[in-house]
């Protein structure tokens, strides 16, 4: 191995990927890299470029990716991989590529990536991780490429009912059964397993030419071996899998090998129906939607992409927040539709919030709405005009929203009812109040109103508001005790029999109610404890408790065991709604499966460790 080789290779093999490799393969790449050197504000690619056959390595220096508004989206040091991504999806960069400072870059072909890196399966699975993992992304931006990323990490859908013939099939007769099926390939089998395939490039290239008959046998024209995948293979291996052979088809079989059963066929045209329903596809088509039957269309295609994700066990943490990001999305678009239909412009600036489960990114189904309208301070002459303008237009919006599928709030918590649409210091005394005056109703307020996020308009106006109910905690700290109190107000949820506590009369009799029961416990406890520790930024349950796991290392466990509990109910309440057609909040659990039950039952433990850890840290004995 020659000097600028072992250099190379004494670099890589402190990087992931390149660690995961044996000394032979490293080696191999390393002899084959190209070294680039680029001078600052020197661009590596551009926007809209054809992808280059490789992707790249930072040896020395830093490489900026940017956005076509010149907004940095990621920065690469030493050891950084970039240009991957694109390679994968072989389509044209749609990030400029610049240099910072003075940058070595190593240039790694995709030949070496499929002979060497992605057969490795520890190298593969890093790569695969890291599409989530490591991108950082712009606020704007992160439901797009994240959505768009993960889309990598699912498991495809291929088709279950591939079209074959044997090995006697005359070439007329496979074109003729490819024709009636209007199907773009036909796979040879015996015994039930793949041994060739034919595709229309086959008929183009080998019959139309004339360089065989139709008469003869598809033996003389099929592709042989095959390529097989398992039944579970990701976008991104099916990807890197047509990428490394040349191929535009791929066979599924039992195990993943040609010699166990066919049970599918998967096409580069399956990779691109998939991309057109997945969440980044339904966000771009939101923004270009017209009206709001349109935006009640997608809402409807975002249903069916979670039905999928369920069935293909994607992480419901994750789905919940592509879903709610979509959700995000169409009220932003309501809003500036809404906008457009007022006489005037808005008089002053405003923010909207989604309160309740969406604004813990929690709101996988069409369940009812929750949100509230906040504007900048204006003279008393102008209150009267400005209250009413936003009065009118948070009505437009919830109506709007309501046309879309979400039911309008039965309590009245909505933008458009005046105790929720109020300027800045009007928000603050109403939180004032219900922080110095803590019964069961302001509570509850409260508790609603603490999981807010930011949809649209002024963050600065919500920066005011949360300093504000931040000051007011601080100021009166027994808020926090009965806050703590609130929180223990639904315990465990089995009888004295260990039987599940369900409803004993009304609509939903027998029926066990999931929401008020056990998540909301949860919701309520991982709130108190993050507020306690005067986090302002963190509202997504699951992510309350992850930062409590690293704030309270000494009750790791218990927060772990919340964090699957609170996954585990919000998969069964997702399921449940889904199968319904309904807000899953009601479970009949005579039709769960023993292990469900057992599952269920299972995530109540959560809700006691957590509720005794509370009584003991807010000295709440006398309740328990």
């Amino acid at each position: 191995m020659n000097t600028i080789a072992e250099r190379i290779y004494d670099f890589l093999k402190d990087f992931p990927p390149f660690i995961m490799l044996a000394r032979e393969q490293l080696l191999a790449i390393s002899e084959a890299v190209e070294v680039g050197y680029f001078e600052k504000e020197q661009p590596i690619f551009k926007i809209n470029q054809p992808i280059e056959n490789h992707f790249y390595v930072v040896k020395n220096g830093a490489i900026g990716l940017y956005t076509d508004h010149g907004i940095i989206v990621d920065q690469c040091d030493e050891g950084d991989i970039f240009g991957l991504r694109a390679l994968l999806r072989k389509d044209n960069y749609i990030l400029d590529a610049i240099a910072i400072e003075e940058s070595i870059v190593y240039s790694i072909s995709s030949e070496l990536l499929e002979e060497y890196i992605t057969i490795n399966s520890e190298a593969s699975q890093f790569l695969m991780k890291s599409f989530i993992s490591n991108t950082k992304q712009l606020e704007s931006d992160t439901s797009t490429i994240v959505s768009s990323e993960f889309t990598n990490l699912q498991s495809i859908d291929y088709s279950k009912n591939p079209v074959t013939c044997t090995i006697d099939t005359t070439i007329q007769s496979a074109a003729l059964t490819m024709t009636d099926k209007r199907i773009g390939s036909i796979i040879i089998e015996k015994d039930g397993k793949p041994i060739g395939i034919i595709t229309d490039k086959d008929l183009r290239i080998k019959i139309a030419t004339g360089r065989f008959s139709i008469s003869e046998s598809v033996s003389k024209i099929m592709s042989s071996p095959v390529i097989t995948y398992p039944e579970n293979t990701t976008v991104a291996e099916a990807q890197i899998a047509m990428l490394k052979h040349q191929i535009t088809h791929l066979c599924i079989t039992e195990d993943g090998t040609n010699t166990s059963e066919l049970t599918g066929i998967l096409s580069e045209h399956d990779i691109i129906v998939l991309r057109e329903n997945s969440a980044s596809s339904l966000v771009k088509e939101i923004k270009r939607s017209k009206d709001i039957l349109q935006l009640k269309d997608i809402r409807a295609k975002a249903e069916k992409l979670l039905k999928r994700y369920l069935e293909q066990d994607v992480p419901i943490e994750f789905a919940a927040k592509l879903i709610s990001t979509i959700n995000d999305v169409i009220t932003q678009k309501i809003i500036d539709s809404a906008i457009k239909q007022q006489d005037t412009n808005p008089p002053t600036e405003f923010a909207w919030l989604a309160i309740g489960s969406q604004g813990r990114q929690e709101q996988l189904l069409m369940t009812d709405q929750d949100n509230a309208l906040v504007y900048e301070n204006v003279s008393d002459d102008k209150k009267e005009a400005t209250k009413t303008y936003f009065l009118n237009l948070a009505k437009q919006i919830n109506n709007d929203l309501e046309t879309v599928g979400f039911e309008l709030c039965p309590a009245d918590m909505m933008g458009s009812n005046p105790k929720w649409c109020l300027s800045v210091s009007e928000w603050n005394l109403q939180f004032n109040r219900w922080i110095t005056m803590p019964d069961q109703d302001n509570l509850m307020l409260c508790t609603i109103f603490f999981d807010f996020e930011h949809i649209y308009g002024s963050k600065t106006l919500i920066e005011k508001l949360s300093q504000s109910i931040f000051k007011s905690i601080e100021d009166h700290d027994i808020f926090l005790t009965y806050l703590g109190r609130n929180a223990l107000q639904n315990p465990p949820p089995l009888s004295f029999f260990r039987q599940f506590l369900v409803e004993e009369s009304g609509e939903h009799k027998n029926q066990f109610d999931i929401k008020a029961r056990s998540m909301m416990p949860l919701v309520d406890a991982a709130r108190l404890l993050i507020l306690s520790h005067n986090i302002k930024s963190i509202n997504n349950t699951v992510e309350r408790f992850k930062k409590l796991v690293e704030l309270e290392p000494q009750n790791k466990d218990t927060y772990l065991f919340c964090i699957e509990a609170y996954k585990d109910l919000l998969w069964f309440r997702t399921e449940q709604g889904l199968h319904n057609s309904d807000s899953g909040r009601f479970i009949d659990v005579q039709s769960l499966s023993k292990l469900n039950r057992l599952k269920l039952k299972r995530s109540f433990k959560a809700v006691k460790l957590v509720q005794e850890l509370i009584q003991t840290r807010f000295k709440l004995s006398q309740l328990m």
